[in-house]
């Protein structure tokens, strides 16, 4: 049975896979894709999920597990990071929230369980407590250049400007935490707080002028940002080095589960595929993830691919060998015309300077 935030977007038109609870789209790609990139787009956040983690060692702990430094942020600072194996492959790329007595993570919804259950078994002596999140949640996404003013009017007053950055706020009663996220690569608020209050939160977003987007529009503005999602474009076997998110590492903080694959890469170069932009030449998007070629021989792989309204183009993004990474190579996608795609740097878009459709 739908719930309460189900029922409201269906209500405004929003349609559903099987077996989804996202809204796949309302008005259409081009409208939902002009909402964020001109004004002020409103997202069903539940596509990402929330661990918290407390207790008097939880900062020293996640320091020795993330790739990034989170044992130096202050209350209400964030950092983008990733957990990763022994072997340097990623677990999971995350958010980090640093709150006064405890740590969120902002993560993939379907990557929760394995999160949990990974930081669950390296918790030895520490004082960790892994803290069930069901009446915390992301719940809503603000995006697009009038985000800003349209969750300030909100929450009347000031919100955080720095990325990742978080502060709690109330609304009609009701509290909520807001934290400076973009997941589509324009100006972003995600607002977290109790299930119960999202459909309530969503409806007062669209009052407030926000448009409502699905899924299929956020794919495109996270594609054209240059965004790689996990269960995409990254999983379980990719090597945090071949994907590019550079920003999730820091190389100074010392010790961390999976630094000595990272570290390795980074001083001899060892990766042989990495993660590039590609523009395909057509305007069929192909099904992906889908090889590419060059004289016969495999050279790698589309994982993302959407036509974008900004570029005018069939964009992609997938993983090439050494000898095809820098700007202007030319690969073959393996479909029956073989056509063309070209490397090109990423982003595709800046976000703050994109065309109108």
């Amino acid at each position: 049975m739908p719930d309460a935030l189900e029922t409201v977007e269906a209500a405004a038109g929003g349609s559903f896979v099987a077996g989804v609870a996202l809204p796949i789209r309302f008005a259409g790609l081009t409208q939902e894709w002009a909402a964020v990139r001109q004004g002020c787009g409103l997202l069903d956040a539940r596509f990402r999920g929330l661990l918290r983690v407390a207790g008097g060692d939880h900062e020293t702990f996640l320091q020795g597990m993330l790739t990034n430094d989170v044992v130096h942020l202050n209350a209400g600072q964030g950092v983008y990071a990733a957990l990763l194996t022994i072997q340097g492959r990623i677990v999971a790329d995350l958010f980090a929230l640093r709150l006064a007595e405890e740590m969120w993570l902002d993560l993939p919804a379907a990557r929760v369980d394995v999160v949990r259950e990974t930081l669950d078994r390296y918790i030895i002596a520490d004082d960790v407590e892994l803290l069930p999140a069901e009446a915390t949640a992301p719940l809503i996404a603000f995006e697009g250049p009038e985000a800003t003013a349209v969750v300030s009017a909100l929450i009347g007053g000031p919100v955080p400007t720095t990325a990742f950055a978080h502060l709690p706020a109330d609304i009609d009663g009701v509290t909520f935490r807001i934290a400076a996220m973009s997941h589509g690569g324009a100006p972003g608020y995600v607002f977290y707080g109790s299930p119960s209050a999202a459909a309530a939160l969503w409806e007062r977003g669209r009052a407030a002028g926000a448009e409502p987007v699905g899924m299929e529009a956020l794919d495109i503005l996270r594609l054209e940002a240059g965004i790689p999602w996990y269960g995409r474009d990254m999983d379980d076997e990719t090597l945090i080095s071949e994907v590019g998110i550079e920003s999730a590492i820091s190389y100074r903080k010392g010790c961390y589960l999976g630094q000595e694959v990272v570290e390795r890469v980074a001083s001899r170069g060892q990766v042989q595929r990495k993660l590039v932009g590609l523009v395909c030449e057509g305007e069929a998007v192909p099904a992906v993830p889908i090889d590419l070629v060059d004289a016969g021989k495999d050279v790698g792989r589309i994982t993302s691919a959407a036509w974008s309204p900004a570029c005018k183009a069939v964009i992609a993004l997938g993983y090439v060998r050494r000898g095809y990474w820098e700007p202007g190579a030319t690969v073959a996608i393996s479909t029956p015309d073989g056509r063309a795609a070209h490397v090109v740097p990423l982003p595709f878009v800046n976000p703050s300077r994109a065309p109108t459709p």
